[in-house]
């Protein structure tokens, strides 16, 4: 069967780091069942071939007006799908849609009719506040780190700034390579436009957000980007943890020996782009 990768060296290169990327989440347990999302804007590798392709699928009402979105394009986790499945067969566990004139609908275009996962609009809403904002960010990932979740069911970790402050403590990288924190969005029922809302007030001052105890959302200039993030501030998580293991509340660095690497590094407090 023709995949609409074929002859298209960049559109490739883009899916088959979605595909490294969810075998990273599996391995990590980040990722049970069907559990995570990922969507990335492909646009700029859309050529007059691909713009027009017929949809293969109903067209599917987005549920909101997103006119940022107009005629893009975008790959996107099929809804069910396994991250370990995705990660060996990326085109038969997601799908290529394009956003339609309106901008509240969307087609599938290739490679098969995957229906996107649920929470698209929420991705969708994401990625259309990046491109009015003139962001370069071009993914979303949605994945389930498994000690960010565990301290998102402590309430004081849910207080504002708590948990950035404790997880930058831990090791100066952390604070060198996710240099804007991480948000606290309550908890509200998944797929919800309440929890849209909330991720979408958040990420304006974030690049990772945690929902209380479910998960986090992350952009990023691609999608190993937005995994590294995450990664990031997981393992000063884990750090933090064992150190709570072995029976001590960690000192973590001080609020001096912070400031000396944010000034030093030179470390944004917005987003670069």
């Amino acid at each position: 069967m023709k995949s609409i990768l074929d002859g298209r060296p960049g559109l490739k290169a883009v899916v088959d780091q979605i595909a490294e990327v969810t075998g990273y989440l599996w391995q990590k347990g980040w990722a049970e069942r069907n559990g995570g999302n990922i969507t990335v804007n492909i646009t700029e590798f859309v050529d007059d071939e691909i713009k027009a392709m017929p949809a293969i699928a109903p067209v599917k009402q987005i549920g909101k007006k997103l006119p940022f979105l107009k005629g893009k394009y975008f790959y996107a986790k099929g809804t069910g799908k396994r991250m370990r499945d995705l990660a060996r067969w990326p085109m038969q566990n997601g799908s290529i849609i394009r956003i339609c004139d309106d901008c509240e609908s969307y087609e599938i275009i290739a490679d098969e009719p995957v229906m996107p996962t649920s929470e698209l609009p929420s991705h969708l809403a994401l990625q259309n506040y990046l491109l009015e904002t003139g962001s370069c960010y071009k993914a979303t990932l949605h994945t389930h780190p498994i000690e960010l979740v565990a301290m998102s069911h402590i309430e004081r970790f849910l207080r504002p700034g708590e948990m950035t402050r404790v997880l930058w403590s831990m090791i100066p990288e952390t604070l060198a390579f996710a240099p804007l924190g991480i948000g606290i969005v309550p908890y509200a029922l998944p797929g919800s436009i309440e929890l849209a809302d909330a991720t979408l007030e958040a990420i304006k001052e974030h690049d990772v957000v945690l929902w209380e105890k479910h998960g986090t959302v992350a952009v990023g200039t691609d999608i190993m980007d937005a995994f590294d993030q995450t990664d990031v501030l997981c393992k000063a998580a884990n750090i933090y943890m064992c150190t709570r293991n072995m029976g001590s509340e960690p000192d973590g660095m001080t609020d001096a020996a912070m400031k000396e690497v944010q000034d030093v590094f030179n470390l944004p407090k917005k987003r670069p782009c």
